[in-house]
């Protein structure tokens, strides 16, 4: 059954939980059972990005992502092929809380975009994603369905359970 209720998560929880020291890369704030599939919503910090190399990123099998850009800015990289995929582990919080299961590796022939505060972004299962020219940093909220369940449903972020 599909909850009864809206689920809130106030901009005091998104601060509470960015606040967090050391400061976390990717924290899930709460995963909703919507009834026929989940829905997670996280928040995420990317730092500055270190010289020019090969873009590092992540591919998830069965969670697609939308991303709303908080603040900071810098080149979403998305698509092309993933070189020499690692597959994360099934005791990460990454499989178990974030996204489920995922690959990890660098990417050929990806599209390159500069985004900032306000951009949607929806990145389809399976689509590689990553992050380059950060001067600063990105902040952005990551929507998560997950039709497949593979998300804790009922997870709400330890720094804002109440």
């Amino acid at each position: 059954m599909p909850p009864r209720q809206a689920t809130d998560i106030t901009a005091a929880e998104i601060k509470a939980v960015q606040k967090t020291e050391p400061p976390a890369v990717d924290q899930q704030l709460k995963v909703v059972d919507m009834g026929k599939y989940n829905l997670g919503v996280g928040v995420i910090h990317r730092g500055p990005t270190k010289g020019v190399g090969p873009v590092q990123g992540v591919a998830h099998d069965k969670t697609a992502e939308t991303y709303v850009i908080l603040s900071g800015s810098g080149t979403l990289v998305t698509g092309g092929t993933i070189i020499d995929p690692k597959p994360t582990s099934p005791d990460s919080e990454g499989y178990k809380v974030l996204n489920g299961p995922s690959v990890n590796g660098t990417v050929k022939d990806g599209y390159h975009r500069k985004v900032g505060p306000g951009d949607v972004i929806i990145i389809p299962p399976g689509v590689f994603h990553g992050w380059t020219e950060i001067t600063d940093h990105v902040d952005y909220l990551s929507v998560r369905p997950d039709p497949d369940r593979v998300l804790p449903a009922g997870y709400v972020n330890p720094v804002i359970k109440k």
